[in-house]
């Protein structure tokens, strides 16, 4: 007979698990949208560094990683059930501490926000009150098949967008600039949408109601497409019409054009080909986010 007894919780958690706490995998998209709004505010780097140094900081390791922790924290008790091995639900992060973390990286946040600029300061702030109300009750915006994904695509892409732009030129980003924020974060929710796929299971169960939950996968896949495709076309006709980029309006549409291709594959079989269309349309969305962020970056009267 095996009297074996468990190993005890740590009395703090060890790095590694918190680092694990942490998901640097997801600092990659909002990391992404602020180089984008870096280059589309056209703005020299030249005694910047520091600044875009510190603004990197942010929407990865500081802001990305305390909404992660936050998330953790507040579904500590739904992981215990589906993912066991997380760092909280697992012991290696043992008692409050995933709840500390989460209010020190909080505060560490606002401070280099702070140091950054008012405007950074503004967009930090905005997402770290986003990130709470999306995980944390009463708000916990998460259970919303609209809310929750807006939320998401709001704080990954307009606000990170922003920032970038706002290190760069030390004021207010320029109303191209505003505009290829807003609408690549309302394209985003598609792509939000298509990435609750993987817990419909869950999600039906916990009576969260997220599109696919709530809808169906087939139905909600085709409000994804929807979602990601319509804001692509305003920008596309921006370029052409509005700020003279034919030759970036024309990337951006041969891209928009891949992307539905690929959509109507995925509206084939949607709950098999989310995982694919993640790795191939959205790869798409974002290299046209950056196109328009080079188309942008030398309009006059820019940033």
């Amino acid at each position: 007979m095996d009297r074996t007894l468990p190993a005890p919780s740590p009395a703090a958690p060890s790095p590694g698990a918190v680092l694990e706490l942490f998901k640097p995998i997801t600092w990659f998209p909002p990391m992404w949208a602020f180089v984008c709004g870096v280059i589309s505010s056209g703005a020299s780097f030249e005694g910047r560094w520091l600044f875009l140094i510190a603004g990197v900081a942010l929407t990865g390791p500081l802001v990305c990683a305390t909404s992660q922790a936050v998330n953790d924290w507040f579904d500590r008790h739904v992981d215990a059930i589906n993912e066991p091995h997380r760092p909280i639900p697992s012991g290696r992060i043992p008692g409050r501490w995933g709840l500390w973390i989460a209010i020190v990286w909080t505060g560490l946040s606002l401070v280099v926000a702070a140091l950054t600029g008012p405007w950074v300061l503004a967009a930090t702030t905005l997402g770290l009150v986003l990130a709470w109300a999306y995980s944390a009750p009463p708000f916990r915006l998460k259970v919303s098949g609209v809310a929750g994904p807006l939320a998401c695509a709001f704080s990954y892409e307009g606000l990170t967008w922003f920032t970038g732009a706002a290190v760069m030129a030390g004021a207010l980003p320029s109303v191209p600039v505003l505009l290829l924020a807003g609408l690549y974060s309302l394209g985003a929710y598609g792509i939000m949408v298509l990435n609750d796929f993987k817990a419909v299971e869950g999600d039906r169960a916990l009576g969260l109601r997220s599109l696919p939950a709530v809808l169906g996968e087939d139905r909600a896949a085709r409000i994804a497409c929807v979602a990601m495709a319509a804001p692509q076309v305003v920008v596309v006709a921006l370029l052409f019409a509005a700020w003279d980029r034919p030759w970036h309006g024309l990337a951006v549409t041969a891209l928009l054009a891949a992307q539905i291709a690929c959509m109507v594959r995925l509206l084939g079989r949607p709950k098999d080909l989310t995982p694919w269309y993640n790795a191939t349309g959205t790869t798409l969305y974002v290299i046209g986010m950056m196109v328009s962020a080079f188309a942008v970056s030398s309009l006059p009267g820019g940033s």
